[in-house]
């Protein structure tokens, strides 16, 4: 069986911030990460990718970008089909969430790191 693949939109290769470190415990907790961002650089041993996943099949997007900068991706997350989308603090979103559930995919307002440390991811 495959992992599930964990796309980290916003991910940057600041050590203090939260996309660094989810990128970091998805990848400690043997979760398959895919982080995007638009600044090239490293998560630990992983690089950040610079180009959108096509062929990849995507569970979980999880954003690090806030509402207005998530405008330009809302065709390119649907398009990914994810299981579902978390909105960590922050990414708050109405539009994009009420977009999501239309499409047949769940949302949730919630911190991954919290998810991830508590075993509910």
């Amino acid at each position: 069986m495959q992992t599930p693949v964990s796309l980290v939109l916003g991910a940057s290769p600041n050590p203090e911030r939260y996309s660094f470190l989810a990128t970091a415990l998805l990848h400690e907790k043997g979760f398959e990460v895919y982080p995007y961002g638009i600044k090239k650089g490293m998560i630990q041993n992983i690089a950040i990718l610079n180009e959108w996943p096509l062929n990849n099949t995507i569970d979980t997007v999880t954003l690090y970008v806030g509402p207005a900068g998530q405008e330009e991706y809302y065709d390119a997350i649907l398009a990914l089909k994810p299981r579902r989308i978390i909105f960590n603090p922050g990414t708050e979103n109405p539009e994009l969430e009420r977009i999501a559930v239309q499409n047949g995919i769940e949302t949730l307002q919630a911190c991954t790191l919290v998810l991830l440390k508590t075993g509910q991811y």
